[in-house]
């Protein structure tokens, strides 16, 4: 079954959906772990840093977006770790995934719709090309 899952996370509630499926996921199997992965998106880490403080104050508001995430798997006893990571969100979940050869990677969608999604294109799409591991995308 899954033993090591990448659960990509934005601190949304589409990541709080997701983090509800990788329970499910790692209930299946004991000893199973999962690795909740944040990317500090460089597109937005200038005005992060403007509206900070200090280089504290943003690292705690960032890990204060996780705390329903960690709550939620720690009331559900799942094992999990965090890893922050900083560049942007598909490349840099992609490139952690298969470095770390997951069973599986769980992220949450956003639910743009089709013009959105050819414009813009979306995190999830980019990550489920590119992941060499299984991807489960919740809506």
């Amino acid at each position: 079954m899954y033993k090591s899952i990448l659960l990509a996370v934005d601190g949304s509630d589409h990541s709080i959906r997701a983090a509800r499926e990788a329970i499910k996921v790692a209930s299946l199997s004991p000893d199973s772990k999962v690795t909740v992965v944040y990317v500090a998106d460089h597109n937005n880490a200038k005005t992060e840093v403007l509206h900070s403080g200090s280089t504290a104050e943003l690292d705690f508001t960032r890990r204060k977006r996780l705390q329903p995430i960690e709550e939620i798997l720690a009331e559900n006893n799942i094992g999990c770790a965090v890893k922050m990571l900083h560049g942007t969100p598909g490349p840099a979940i992609v490139e952690f995934a298969n470095e770390k050869n997951f069973d599986i990677l769980i992220i949450g969608s956003r639910g743009l719709n089709t013009l959105q999604e050819m414009v813009l294109g979306s995190v999830s799409h980019k990550v489920v090309k590119r992941a060499d591991c299984p991807v489960l995308i919740v809506k």
